[in-house]
Formats: structure tokens, C-alpha cells, sequence
């Protein structure tokens, strides 16, 4: 069956699903609510390999980017490089610790084969386990196979390693404090957390999938600017008012300027929230679905500078998290309402453009969505800006004379421009009560909602933003069984 399929949002998930519905011959169009990037601008995340084959993306100028070392820890006087290759970094390491540098391959491997496991299940639906369906229970055994295929020492490992804390996980492996700081600072990216939470062991094996042995950060892509050079479907700028629906089931989709598209099928990539709540008519969902809805946790914790220096700062990654109890008093202050006044860095040289300037960007961690004792505003964002470059020139001397422009997001832009609700990347935080067949709630997880014919594919879906892209595949393989099935 042909149907006419309206993806609504301009980022990574809705570019992927529209060229996968494009591939499955559907009609479609996207409804964007801004302008497609300008040039080829580089991110930090994870690409999946699947997506890359599917749409033969190397051939449509896809660049990634592994930045080597892929993190240098300060404080200076206990400097070390890590990288990719794991001799190399375990001798870095053996300048804080003997003990911690002959733990680190082993360290390594089997964190590696616990980020195999989760890329497997990251590349599909998520297993229900509630389902007596023959698809369903056969995709549970196949997870329950790659679970005991590590072995009974590797299964424990992993069952136990899920709920633990960061902190309590890295003590056991690592005596050095710098060490499990730039280890605990991937295990609490983008959350509203400190490294002493529950769970967030998870975090830091989340961060690791589509990586390589050894290295704990995301690469830097172009994939947004391949992406909408790829997608040839119909496109309509503006911003949607609401979404059409006749007896329980998806008939257009309405735009605020009063266009009116007509749809067998719609793909938000919008938040579940704006979806369901405030696009949709909630008098068509349960109101305990409703319930969960509001209460999907989506707090936002990240701002990010962009700064044109006119000289090379002379790092690669420079990350400022030199302990777990650092990341934990940092978290501290953000839980109160209040911008740490020592936050968590990490600072990424994306090298030199034609005009010879350098850019670099700044991960900023913790600031919260709403302050205590301030709201942001233009005063406020620029404060931030000047904060975080003085901390930066303590590790670097001269660095904020080098500063020629900055441009800071906060919380509240990344809500405001980008849609984030609470200004939280993933839309739903990455924690065990929101991953795989509980993301963002049950009910939702198959990226399917009650209204039929409306699909979620955003950031808030299996299996989140750092696996990029495969929200958006794995929902329009479940558009397309369905539009199959009927």
C-alpha cells in the first residue's frame, strides 16, 4: 500500500525516516520549522553503521571524524592523553596508577562487549516483554541468547553493572580520581544526575555503543547537512498547529497559516508531550497514558559555547572533570537551582575554517533549565560565556585573549530553537526506567501511539539522540509492517 506519509521536525530522526519511507516508494513530505543547515557542520555523535549502508551515505559525502587523542584530563599537573589505541593509553595512564594501567585493556574489552549487546538491541524496536505475540517473544530470545552469549561471568557482570551507580562501578576497576572523573563525566552526559545516582553505570555503557574499543566519546559527523542533501520528498516550512483525526484514526495534518496536508500516515519527531497533549486530541488517549506523558522526566542540564579564537589553542579535547566527587558538587549546585560555579567541561578544537579562525566548542554541565535566582536572558547567557572561558584559561593560560566571538546556548535556547523539551537533548533522559521497552513510557515504546496512523520517531524513542538516526529507522520499520499488514 502507497500511502501519504507527513514526518513532522527538521532533525537527525525525521531525515533519516523520511528517506527510509522515500525507499519503501511512500509519498512523502516533511514539515520543517527551520532552515536546513548552511554547510557541512560538524556533531558530535554516534552514526549508526546500519543507516550508513541503508542510505549509502558514503557516497553522498559523509565524513566522520574520531578525534585523537579523544580526551586530555587536566588538571595540568596530572595531564594524560587517552586515545584509541589501548597500549598508548595505558601507558598515559600508567603516570597516575601501575594498577589502573594494567586494568584498562581489560576494562576496555569488556566494556566493548557490553556496548555489542546494547547496538544490537539498538538497531531494532525494542522487545516487549508483556507481549505473547510470536515477533515478540521470539525477539526476546534472541536478546536472552546475546545476553548468555557473554558467558556466565560477562551475563552477571552486565545484569549487575545496569542499576549501579558510576562511582560504585569505576571504584571497583580504578584507583585514580582524574581517571574515573573523565570516565564518570560520559557516565552523566545530558543527565540530571550526579555520578553517585543509581544507574548511571548504564549511562556510561550507553555512550560507549558504535564506538571502538577504548574510547568513551562520540565521534563528529556531518550527517545533518548529508542527510537533507539526500531527502528529495516534498518539503513545507512552518510550524504545526494540529494534527487531524477522524474516529481514532490520523486523516491530515494542519499547519499554522491554515494549510491543511492530507495523511494516511503522520511521523513526529517532536516531543511525546507537544505531540499527544498539545498537537493531538487528548480526549483520545487513557488518561493514566495521559498521566505518564506529563510525567516522562526531561530535565535539561547542558548548555553549549561555540567560540572563534584567533590562535590554536593547542588541544584536541580538553575535558575538566578531575574527579567523581568534582562531577558530584558540580551536580550539587545545578539540583538547587543555582549554575555550578565548577562545572563539568569538555572542550572539542573542530580545527581551522578558510578565514583562519578556530573553533571550538564547549559542553557546559551543570546548568539548569530554570535558576534559582535568575531566568535566562541575553545578560545571563553572555554571563555564562565569560564564566566558562575564565575557567578555561585557568587550564590554558592566555585562552581568553584569544577569544574573538562566542555564541552560548542555554537550556532555555534549546527548548526555545530546537524544541528540547526543558531543554533536555534526548527529549526523555536516558535512565533504566526510560530505556528500551520502557522509553519514554510502555505504552509508547513501540513508536506507535493510540491515535492510528500517528508514529513518534524523536529522540525521545528507543534508543535515544547518541545513536543517531535510529529512532527514526526503527519507527518507519514499524510504519512500514503495519501499512504491509493492511
Amino acid at each position: 500500500m502507497k500511502a501519504r506519509a507527513v514526518v513532522i521536525g527538521d532533525g537527525i530522526n525525521e531525515l533519516v525516516a523520511c528517506n527510509y519511507l522515500a525507499l519503501a516508494q511512500h509519498e512523502v513530505t516533511l514539515v520543517r520549522q527551520r532552515l536546513p543547515a548552511a554547510d557541512d557542520a560538524l556533531e558530535p555523535l554516534t552514526v549508526p553503521r546500519k543507516i550508513v549502508r541503508d542510505l549509502d551515505l558514503a557516497r553522498h559525502g559523509l565524513e566522520i571524524t574520531r578525534l585523537e587523542p579523544w580526551a586530555t584530563v587536566w588538571p595540568e599537573e596530572t595531564q594524560i592523553a587517552l586515545s584509541a589505541d589501548i597500549p598508548r593509553a595505558a601507558d598515559a595512564i600508567r603516570k597516575l596508577s601501575a594498577r589502573d594501567a594494567e586494568k584498562w585493556p581489560e576494562f576496555c574489552a569488556r566494556m566493548h562487549a557490553f556496548s555489542q549487546l546494547l547496538e544490537t538491541l539498538y538497531g531494532a524496536p525494542p522487545p516487549d516483554p508483556m507481549s505473547a505475540g510470536r515477533g515478540a517473544l521470539m525477539s526476546l530470545a534472541r536478546t536472552a541468547m546475546r545476553v548468555r552469549a557473554l558467558g556466565r561471568a560477562g551475563m552477571r557482570d552486565f545484569l549487575r553493572l545496569s542499576p549501579m551507580s558510576a562511582a560504585d562501578f569505576l571504584d571497583e576497576w580504578f584507583e585514580s580520581d582524574v581517571l574515573k572523573g573523565v570516565l564518570g563525566a560520559a557516565a552523566v552526559t545530558n543527565l540530571a544526575q550526579g555520578p553517585r545516582s543509581g544507574g548511571t553505570a548504564f549511562n556510561l555503557l550507553h555512550q560507549h555503543v558504535g564506538n571502538p574499543p577504548g574510547v568513551f566519546r562520540p565521534a563528529f559527523a556531518n550527517l545533518r547537512a548529508v542527510l537533507e542533501r539526500r531527502t528529495t520528498v516534498a518539503v513545507e516550512n512552518g510550524s504545526v498547529s494540529r494534527i487531524g483525526s477522524h474516529a481514532g484514526r490520523v486523516q491530515s495534518l494542519v499547519l499554522s497559516d491554515g494549510r491543511e496536508l492530507a495523511a494516511d500516515v503522520v511521523v513526529s519527531g517532536l516531543s511525546p508531550r507537544h505531540t499527544l497533549l498539545e498537537l493531538s486530541d487528548p480526549g483520545l488517549l487513557d488518561p493514566e497514558l495521559v498521566r505518564s506523558i506529563k510525567n516522562i522526566r526531561s530535565r535539561g542540564v547542558t548548555a553549549e559555547i561555540v567560540l572563534t579564537l584567533d590562535r590554536d589553542p593547542r588541544f584536541t579535547t580538553l575535558v575538566v572533570a578531575p574527579s567523581l566527587d568534582y562531577l558530584e558538587r558540580a551536580y550539587d549546585a545545578s539540583k538547587y537551582g543555582d549554575v555550578s560555579p565548577e562545572p563539568y567541561m569538555e572542550a572539542t578544537n573542530l580545527g581551522t575554517t578558510g578565514n583562519a579562525r578556530f573553533h571550538v566548542r564547549i559542553h557546559v554541565q551543570y546548568v539548569p533549565r530554570k535558576q534559582r535566582d535568575a531566568a535566562w536572558d541575553t545578560h545571563e547567557s553572555d554571563k555564562l560565556g565569560r564564566s566558562i572561558v575564565g575557567r578555561l584559561s585557568e587550564h590554558v593560560p592566555g585562552f581568553a585573549r584569544w577569544v574573538i566571538n562566542q555564541t552560548v546556548l542555554t537550556p532555555a535556547d534549546f527548548e526555545h530553537i530546537h524544541g528540547f523539551p526543558d531543554g533536555q537533548p534526548n527529549h526523555a533522559e536516558i535512565a533504566l526506567d526510560q530505556v528500551l521497552w520502557m522509553r519514554p513510557v510502555p505504552a509508547l515504546a513501540g513508536y506507535r501511539t493510540p491515535i492510528e496512523g500517528l508514529y513518534l520517531c524523536g529522540p525521545a524513542m528507543h534508543p535515544g539522540a547518541h545513536y543517531a538516526g535510529m529512532a527514526g529507522a526503527n519507527a518507519v520499520a514499524v510504519v512500514v509492517r503495519d501499512l504491509k499488514s493492511k
